[in-house]
């Protein structure tokens, strides 16, 4: 078995370190807050006081970093001790443009890097659920292929663009917490209706409104189809009935006056009487907002 690192052993990288571990490999580790990297000691993983001792000698370093500053720092701090064949598999969710500067810094330089950014929580990692997309050269790729298919479900290789796991990763990321904030949005309305959170939740088992969006809906959206089905100034009345009754109860929103205002400023631009769907017009381009 190989010899690996994982620099950052939060949540998530403590179940990758876990799980590695359990494969039985030789996993050293690494974290700004020593005590975490430390616990790890007690599934075999060798807990190390720098980056630069943690990496020395070592096949793989996966980093498991916060945002796009500690991803360069770590590196930084490692760079000293890394090995010309070493692999850096990066699991951090980064800023697309800040990902290909860094990729095509670190090949410059000879470094060997792949982005590989996840969808998965600590428990997923642990038992190898989850996806893993990749983004980077090919030839790297296939070096760690059986690697990464070993700590997932499903690998994804995006192709050689070194950005695209980053921006996929967003896209991915933006839809959960929309649905998250479009459904705290669903409770507070429930809460100011004197319906209880668990009724309010049973609705969703009969009706799916998030397959629609990512099915009929979604594809409309893609295509520029804005023939109206769900008017758009209808929905904006509906989201009106929906802040006021929230608004009387005194209960918050996480999304819909955002969605209220983008709504008032289509309308303004004369969409009103397209579909929903004609929200994506400006990412999908105006020209295809076409009634027919």
């Amino acid at each position: 078995m190989s010899t690996i690192a994982f620099l950052g052993t939060g949540l998530l990288g403590s179940g990758f370190v876990e799980a590695a571990c359990a494969r039985g490999e030789t996993v050293r580790v690494w974290n700004r807050t020593a005590t975490k990297a430390a616990a790890l000691a007690a599934h075999g993983a060798v807990p190390c006081a720098t980056p630069a001792e943690a990496v020395r000698g070592v096949e793989r370093v996966h980093l498991v970093l916060r945002d796009d500053d500690s991803v360069d720092e770590v590196l930084a701090a490692a760079r000293s001790a890394l090995g010309a064949e070493t692999i850096i598999l990066d699991h951090t969710t980064t800023l697309p443009v800040r990902t290909a500067a860094r990729a095509a810094a670190l090949a410059r330089d000879g470094v060997r890097y792949l982005h590989c950014p996840v969808f998965m929580a600590p428990a997923a990692a642990r038992n190898r659920q989850g996806i893993i997309l990749v983004a980077g050269p090919s030839a790297l790729h296939a070096q760690v292929a059986e690697v990464l298919a070993g700590m997932t479900g499903r690998v994804e290789y995006l192709g050689e663009r070194t950005d695209l796991a980053a921006v996929h990763k967003l896209l991915g990321n933006a839809m959960i917490v929309t649905m998250a904030g479009g459904f705290a949005d669903v409770l507070a309305i429930a809460a100011a209706s004197g319906v209880s959170a668990a009724e309010a939740q049973h609705l969703f088992t009969v009706f799916s409104p998030a397959g629609m969006i990512t099915g009929a809906r979604g594809t409309a959206m893609v295509k520029g189809d804005y023939t109206p089905s769900f008017e758009l100034s209808m929905a904006r009345k509906d989201v009106r009935l929906m802040m006021e009754t929230a608004g009387a109860a005194g209960q918050p929103l996480a999304v819909l006056p955002g969605l209220a205002a983008r709504m008032d400023a289509l309308i303004a631009r004369g969409f009103g009487e397209r579909d929903s769907a004609v929200l994506s017009v400006d990412a999908v381009g105006e020209k295809a907002a076409v009634v027919r």
